[in-house]
């Protein structure tokens, strides 16, 4: 009986964090979000030329789709 009530309590507990979580306001104002728009936050230095070799990756291993490429299948593009 007291492993029930146990348990009981624990997802209850574990149920209240879970919707507390929905109701933390963001800590980032609108006005602070242009500091991560900043380019030294970016992956890769140059976009452009990763973005293409990108691209004729996915045209030359026929894997298109999940990582955002376009273009023909060839790779001529």
């Amino acid at each position: 009986m007291k492993k029930n009530i146990r348990l009981y309590l624990i997802l209850v507990g574990l149920a209240g964090l879970m919707v507390s979580g929905c109701s933390i306001e963001p800590w980032v104002k609108p006005y602070e979000r242009a500091n991560f728009a900043d380019p030294i936050m970016s992956f890769s230095r140059d976009p452009v030329s990763s973005s293409y070799i990108n691209h004729v990756y996915q045209a030359r291993e026929s894997a298109r789709g999940a990582e955002g490429g376009q273009g023909g299948g060839c790779g001529c593009n």
